[in-house]
């Protein structure tokens, strides 16, 4: 992709695509990016601010095989089970990771989340969930107003990608309440999300993910990732492990009305 490619929407401040093809147009040019901001509600997002909040370290890895295990002994982690009803162990299940301690460390695989913040290079790169919207939209804008925010989606167990619509109203909580010029794709995340914050845990287990999820007996992890601004992390890659980028609670929250972007007119 070329600097001045109408798929980089480097015009921008704040910019908003899809998965690894959106990354790709977004970070692929020579302008200069302050951060990434990788999002994905259900569940990778969800389950590493749990454990970031709760003191852990988490590794993230792209699939749940083998090779993994050899990782995780170099890193000195514990390796996140693939399956998410395995009663008493750390998994990509949200609720699984509530009790995890302080200092651990903790291999958590995942084929889109944990993928696309591997893949992102070349800026900071945060993972984001409705949890911690405000959070790391502050943390990110501390270091920039060049913004790229990434809806993980869904890649799928045979590798076709699915718009996953939790992902879009997690990126555009996050644009909500960043400061700059947004981009068309921006705008229109933005604007989800401020339909969706009316009935947050609603949508979530209306939509096709939390669904899913409420079928395979996890409602638990649904309600914990519509937990809106609940949480004062911002998880950071750094070596390949993310730690919290912390930032503190403002006095007097915004309402979800106060809209802090600067939407551009096209």
């Amino acid at each position: 992709m070329t600097l001045n490619s109408p798929f980089s929407q480097n015009d921008f401040d704040v910019r908003f695509d899809w998965g690894l093809t959106g990354l790709r147009n977004l970070s692929g040019g020579e302008d200069q990016i302050d951060a990434i901001i990788i999002v994905d509600v259900l569940c990778f997002g969800t389950a590493l601010d749990i454990a970031i909040s709760r003191g852990a370290v988490i590794f993230p890895a792209v699939h749940a095989d083998s090779s993994n295990r050899e990782r995780a002994r170099l890193v000195r982690a514990e390796l996140a089970e693939s399956d998410n009803f395995i009663n008493g162990t750390y998994t990509l299940s949200p609720s699984s990771l509530l009790t995890i301690a302080a200092g651990e460390r903790l291999l958590l695989p995942s084929q889109n989340g944990a993928a696309l913040s591997l893949t992102a290079s070349n800026a900071p790169v945060f993972c984001a969930c409705l949890r911690n919207a405000r959070s790391v939209a502050r943390a990110a804008q501390s270091l920039g107003r060049n913004l790229v925010v990434i809806a993980a989606g869904d890649g799928g167990k045979n590798g076709a990608f699915r718009p996953a619509l939790e992902d879009l109203w997690g990126a555009g909580a996050i644009i909500h309440y960043l400061k700059g010029t947004l981009s068309p794709e921006a705008q229109a995340a933005a604007c989800s999300f401020e339909s969706f914050s009316r009935a947050a845990l609603h949508l979530l287990r209306r939509c096709a993910t939390g669904r899913e999820l409420i079928e395979q007996g996890l409602g638990q992890d649904v309600e914990l990732a519509a937990a809106l601004n609940d949480s004062l992390s911002a998880p950071l890659l750094h070596d390949e492990k993310f730690e919290p980028f912390m930032v503190a609670r403002p006095a007097a929250p915004p309402s979800y009305d106060e809209q802090e972007t600067t939407l551009t007119a096209v």
